[in-house]
């Protein structure tokens, strides 16, 4: 039986955590098209750059709710990659999003072919579909009695990766 939930709804009730896993060098096609034009071409990030997504993470972590990824990469970083994470992820952090970097560059993939995913509450996980060049095609709920395989994905991730703001201190721009 197909889940009547979409990933909106997700978002709209979970009640503790939120885990995204991102696994991909570019989702170019995914949104922020001039955004990301902009950065390329070397203007400033626009000062309401993902004020929207700011406010919604203001919501949930005001409210006591944790959302936090941790991202699978290796360097030198894509042009796309340096845009997510020297814009995006700088920018979501003030909404109070927590990001991890789990570097592959000198090592191997603890998580090679797991999709990218988010996961709710520790029991709801929703798959997230790109195609090559990063566009989102749509995502996948999942039944709750496949949690735990999601749940050792997230704790893989996370024993495996370094906060954010130390590794772009080293790494970053």
């Amino acid at each position: 039986m197909k889940d009547a939930r979409n990933l909106g709804d997700l978002f709209d009730s979970f009640e503790e955590e939120a885990f995204r896993l991102e696994t991909l060098d570019d989702y170019s096609g995914s949104g922020n098209v001039d955004a990301y034009r902009a950065f390329l071409a070397g203007e400033p990030q626009p000062a309401d750059y993902n004020d929207g997504w700011v406010e919604e993470l203001r919501r949930h972590t005001g409210a006591g709710k944790r959302v936090y990824r941790v991202h699978v990469l290796s360097r030198p970083l894509t042009p796309y990659l340096r845009f997510e994470l020297g814009w995006g992820y700088r920018k979501n952090a003030t909404g109070g999003e927590e990001f991890f970097v789990l570097d592959t560059t000198d090592g191997s993939d603890p998580l090679h072919g797991v999709p990218d995913f988010w996961l709710f509450d520790g029991v709801t996980p929703a798959v997230m579909r790109y195609t090559e060049d990063g566009s989102y095609t749509g995502s996948e709920i999942l039944p709750d009695d496949r949690s735990q395989e999601f749940r050792t994905y997230r704790d893989t991730a996370l024993a495996n990766a370094v906060p954010f703001t130390d590794w772009w201190a080293k790494h970053g721009e």
